[in-house]
């Protein structure tokens, strides 16, 4: 009878023990999926946004750390309409190479560094609605202009890594010697210290750069297609990029949010030249 009973209850303990496993593992997939939702951030009382820390005017870091510029603004105007509070923001610094990484991870809920949309990014991320127009840009010195892809033969050509620029240079440029640099300001250093004849970023980035470093010249303006800029989330969360979408396209639509913001945090860094229509996507409708 004892063997009996001792069988008895081995068989307890271990359907008991399957059943934890069970729930344990429920628990965990239910916790995997919720993370990113909209109900897993108002959980956590903050949105993970992923943004650059040096890449003025669009997001970058002042003297004070705080967190400035065109993208941070809508990060910000984000927090406010989902948490009640614009301050309400993790921001997370990235490099151009680490964004897809950084939003399949989670290591962010949405990213909003200068992020422009592409077919191949497309694969990895989902795309909100844009908010920006931008094209690829060259800036290099004055005393030696770069105005064309032709000018760049046989010169060394800085770029970071991952960006729409080491794609187009990379497949359209093969007499060209390129730098990947992971981080903006070290694609500004090595022009400057000439350990690069020209830099290439997006026009928008190198246009402002350039008025305030008048011994270089953005030669080279727009290159390859017009390319629309837009925060991300991972793939498969219908839930926050609807929210994003139906804000963009909703109310800062109504408010014409992104010309306020353009005029707020960009136009004092372009040339006067360069308009709002040139630059700003409203409503998330593409021109």
């Amino acid at each position: 009878m004892k063997k009996i009973f001792a069988i008895l209850v081995s068989i307890a303990l271990m359907v008991g023990l399957a059943g934890c496993s069970s729930n344990t593992s429920g628990n965990q997939s239910a916790a995997s999926a919720e993370a990113g939702s909209i109900a897993a951030i108002k959980k956590a009382g903050t949105i993970k946004i992923g943004v650059f820390s040096d890449d003025a005017p669009f997001c970058y870091q002042d003297a004070d750390g705080k967190f400035k510029g065109y993208d941070v603004e809508f990060g910000k105007r984000i927090a406010k309409e989902l948490l009640g509070d614009e301050n309400k923001v993790t921001w997370v610094v990235v490099n151009p190479a680490d964004r897809v990484a950084y939003v399949q991870t989670g290591k962010v809920d949405l990213m909003l560094a200068d992020f422009t949309v592409t077919e191949e990014r497309a694969k990895s991320v989902d795309f909100t609605l844009p908010y920006q127009k931008v094209s690829i840009g060259v800036v290099s010195s004055a005393k030696a202009p770069i105005n064309s892809v032709d000018d760049l033969k046989g010169k060394t050509l800085a770029l970071n890594t991952g960006t729409t620029q080491d794609s187009y240079f990379s497949n359209n440029a093969k007499e060209v010697k390129l730098v990947r640099i992971d981080a903006v300001s070290d694609g500004f250093q090595a022009l400057t210290s000439g350990r690069a004849d020209a830099f290439s970023q997006d026009n928008t980035t190198v246009l402002v750069w350039a008025k305030k470093n008048p011994d270089y010249v953005v030669g080279i303006k727009e290159l390859g297609n017009k390319d629309y800029i837009a925060g991300a989330v991972k793939q498969g969360n219908k839930e926050l990029l609807d929210y994003v979408n139906s804000l963009i396209k909703g109310k800062l639509k109504d408010e014409q949010f992104f010309h306020k913001d353009y005029n707020d945090t960009l136009k004092p860094s372009f040339p006067e030249n360069i308009t709002a229509e040139q630059i700003v996507v409203e409503g998330g409708e593409k021109q």
